[in-house]
């Protein structure tokens, strides 16, 4: 077994501790490469049943949906796992990206005519620091480190593995689930409701 001590750091995104305070927001504008817009997000989890909100933040998937659908091959994923924002250069603007990624994170700024997203402040994290977002969160909701250090700390389970349809994502950040199943479902049928399923008339 590996010592706690050399095992890699990993992100780690446990929404039910987000208390909404967007501080993961403000530290992450102030990130030199950001130019003052925040490349993470609080979004409602249940906006008609409750005000909790969760962070939202690149995925980093193994085989990034944003990258395959890219016609200027923009976008590209370091060795180590990191999807980058879209190269300047190349980013064209055609918002395939924003449209192709199951967890709705590319953004397209039209000032800029591009492409950016959380790079898991890669400045940082590729020197041992951890990304502005884990750095402030006061709940940590947001954690930075070994996987056994936050499994010891929480009674929830970290887990990378996700299924949209037929298909089966693997990614770098864990998301915290009450769940003890290896991959999560998350076919968006399952959230529609079942009333605006039914079979209808046809027109006559």
């Amino acid at each position: 077994m590996t010592p706690v001590d050399q095992e890699e750091n990993d992100l780690f995104v446990d929404p039910q501790r987000c208390i909404g305070c967007r501080a993961c927001e403000a530290a992450c504008s102030e990130c030199s490469t950001h130019r003052g817009v925040p490349m993470i997000h609080l979004e409602p989890l249940d906006p008609f049943e409750s005000v909790k909100t969760g962070p939202t933040l690149c995925m980093h998937c193994d085989d990034p949906a944003c990258a395959a659908v890219c016609p200027a091959d923009a976008i590209k994923r370091t060795e180590d796992g990191i999807v980058q924002s879209s190269q300047k250069s190349r980013c064209i603007g055609c918002s395939n990206c924003q449209i192709a990624c199951p967890f709705g994170v590319p953004k397209i700024y039209k000032a800029r005519a591009q492409m950016n997203k959380c790079d898991m402040c890669y400045d940082r994290t590729s020197t041992g620091l951890k990304p502005m977002c884990a750095t402030v969160c006061p709940s940590e909701a947001i954690f930075f480190g070994p996987k056994s250090q936050i499994e010891s700390m929480r009674k929830n389970k970290a887990n990378n593995q996700f299924q949209f349809g037929g298909q089966k994502i693997t990614t770098k950040v864990y998301v915290m689930m009450d769940t003890s199943e290896e991959t999560i479902d998350m076919d968006v049928m399952d959230f529609m409701s079942s009333s605006g399923l039914e079979e209808k008339e046809p027109w006559a």
